[in-house]
């Protein structure tokens, strides 16, 4: 079975255990930045991945919307043989720090689906696979809509995303919430169905005693910002890679 996370932005992201309510009551920091949204696509990706030792074969479509205060991003990969293996919806609305999300559905192969609620009225985090709780202060992201608030903070400050800068966020996943930071690696080019990119290379690393997945990301300012390449790996050393195949503009 593959195991995966993903974002398009992701696209993804390793199951989390949960965290305990008492620790969920933490105060987590909110930070506004200025966002300049990429245009809604829709973007095909090939899967590639290492799993207990197989190697496996996929594609996936991830379609990126927003129009006036709302968004919404929908991602679906399907492995050779297997069929669809995650189906993720993230959508909410577009406040002062950027992605509001409202809901993060996810539904993975032969896994019950799951739903993170961001509750503006009660100013929660909730989820259906914990009774853990966390604080809504503004800025909090999931799985799938952190990518694309971390493309439109790159869009709107480029000149900022310097090697060795760090953008924090705190992202909500299927059970718990916790503190993502992502690291600027540098520029480099990579080959693409699409051909050689410039790409912004990024790194979120979990904390040391974190068993969570690493993620590599690749963005293309060239082409938007959008992620033409995104790399998750085990701490066993298996690892799910997308690699971009082609950009479909969405009129709005």
């Amino acid at each position: 079975m593959i195991r995966k996370h993903l974002l398009l932005g992701a696209l993804c992201c390793a199951l989390l255990a949960t965290i305990p309510a008492s620790a969920a009551t933490d105060p987590h920091p909110a930070t506004k930045r200025s966002i300049n949204l990429p245009p809604p696509a829709e973007l095909g990706y090939a899967i590639t991945a290492q799993q207990s030792g197989l190697t496996l074969n996929g594609d996936a479509v991830v379609k990126w919307q927003h129009q006036a205060n709302t968004f919404s991003v929908q991602t679906e990969i399907r492995a050779a043989m297997l069929g669809k293996i995650l189906d993720t919806s993230s959508k909410g609305m577009i406040d002062n720090y950027g992605l509001a999300p409202a809901s993060f559905d996810e539904k993975r192969f032969r896994k019950d689906a799951s739903t993170t609620t961001f509750n503006r009225s009660t100013r929660t985090i909730g989820f259906t696979q914990s009774s853990a709780s966390f604080p809504l202060i503004g800025g909090e992201q999931d799985r799938a809509s952190v990518i694309w608030q971390l493309i439109g903070i790159a869009r709107a400050a480029a000149n900022r995303f310097k090697p060795g800068s760090e953008w924090q966020f705190f992202v909500a996943g299927q059970r718990d919430a916790e503190a993502w930071a992502f690291k600027v690696i540098g520029r480099e080019k990579i080959d693409t169905a699409l051909g050689r990119i410039e790409t912004v290379h990024l790194f979120r690393a979990p904390p040391p005693d974190d068993q969570d997945q690493k993620l590599d990301v690749w963005l293309a300012p060239g082409h938007d910002w959008y992620p033409v390449k995104l790399r998750f790996t085990d701490p066993d050393g298996d690892y799910i890679e997308q690699s971009l195949q082609t950009i479909s503009k969405i009129s709005r």
